[in-house]
């Protein structure tokens, strides 16, 4: 077996993904780890007053995005690693620590050089006077209220997540490609462990589906999106800092991820391809103002099928995780952490597999499509 000895081929997919991301690193959920104590303090209040846990907000906090990683709580105050926030205002750029953000009587709230007020709420800054403006609803929906908003390229949780795991690609395969330079007949290391990977997805992934003469051709993207979204599922499963992002539970993540394999099956497509689409075979000629639309949604339909099963899977395996630990909190009994902590490590192991089995189904039904779009049919 022979890798490419260009390493940047296999991480092209990843960077696009990463750039286009960034435009969206805005969540609804408000992940802020502040304590009781501390808010009470602030305003005056019984600082020994219990909270009541929340398992909605604790699973929210997970699931969603965030401008820095909550890593512990010490003394009744959160130590964090803050990331950097960058903003496009209204009097240009404005860079700063996302720990200016801070709770008061007003809310969360940072100003830029000239004076101008910013507020973050739920995970999204606005222009403090036009926030206020903004009805409820609008404001829960803040991401799309982009009137209000400066433009945003904050490296949050998922960004930092996507730039970490680009960066152990880059290298992965760099060291792969060195190996097989120095000695291509024995691969050895890392080379003979990801060996076995590379040969799968070509020879049970790409060649059966994209065919024999033109698969290599998508060899590159089909590995990038394989490997890219298999580390970023299982740094999702890792709870502690620097990892611990969900980013492949996230909407916007699998949006472009599909997004990129409609783009390549679609200026992939042949004659064939669209003459199918165009004038499907077998077709009286009257039924074709019904037929090119149909057609038209079935080429729709494949990637929105991509972006909701990769989402939903690994969203729904962190919910379930994170549900069973909270039952120890909900029941108020360490009774319960036995049968809980069981239960959470079967379904840990279990999303260790489905790390590798949605990147793989992923990747499979994207050569797939791609096949679809590239076969070239005898003629009788």
């Amino acid at each position: 077996m022979v890798i490419s000895n260009k390493p940047l081929q296999f991480l092209f997919v990843a960077i696009v993904a990463c750039i286009s991301f960034v435009g969206f690193a805005n969540p609804t959920v408000d992940s802020t780890h502040v304590t009781t104590e501390a808010v009470a303090e602030h305003h005056g209040e019984a600082a020994h007053e219990k909270k009541e846990f929340n398992a909605k907000e604790l699973i929210n906090s997970h699931i969603g995005d965030a401008h820095e990683f909550h890593i512990a709580d010490w003394g009744g105050h959160p130590i964090s690693f803050y990331l950097p926030v960058i903003l496009w205002t209204n009097n240009g750029l404005e860079v700063f620590s996302s720990e200016k953000f801070h709770h008061d009587n007003t809310g969360h709230h940072v100003v830029d050089a000239n004076g101008q007020e910013l507020v973050r709420y739920k995970e999204v800054i606005f222009y403090k006077d036009k926030f206020e403006t903004l009805t409820e609803d609008e404001r829960k929906n803040g991401a799309f209220a982009f009137d209000a908003r400066p433009l945003d390229f904050s490296i949050t949780k998922n960004v930092f997540s996507m730039l970490m795991s680009t960066i152990i690609l880059f290298f992965l395969f760099l060291a792969v490609a060195r190996s097989y330079k120095k000695n291509p007949k024995a691969p050895k290391g890392i080379a003979g462990f990801l060996e076995p990977l590379v040969t799968f997805v070509r020879d049970d992934i790409a060649r059966p589906n994209i065919g024999e003469k033109k698969y290599a051709k998508y060899m590159p993207y089909l590995l990038t999106i394989f490997f890219f979204i298999w580390i970023n599922n299982l740094i999702g499963l890792i709870p502690f800092f620097p990892f611990s992002s969900n980013l492949t539970g996230n909407i916007y993540f699998t949006f472009v991820m599909a997004f990129i394999t409609f783009v390549v099956t679609t200026f992939s497509g042949n004659k064939e391809y669209w003459g199918h689409i165009v004038n499907t075979p077998g077709v009286p000629f009257w039924l074709a103002p019904i037929m090119v639309p149909v057609e038209i949604i079935g080429m729709l339909t494949k990637p929105f099928a991509l972006m909701i099963r990769l989402f939903a899977n690994i969203t729904a395996g962190h919910i379930i995780i994170l549900s069973l630990v909270s039952l120890i909190f909900i029941f108020d009994t360490v009774a319960v952490s036995p049968i809980s902590g069981a239960f959470v490590l079967f379904m840990s192991v279990l999303e260790m597999l489905v790390a590798a089995l949605q990147a793989y189904v992923f990747t499979l039904l994207s050569a797939l499509f791609i096949g679809q779009a590239v076969a070239e049919h005898d003629h009788h």
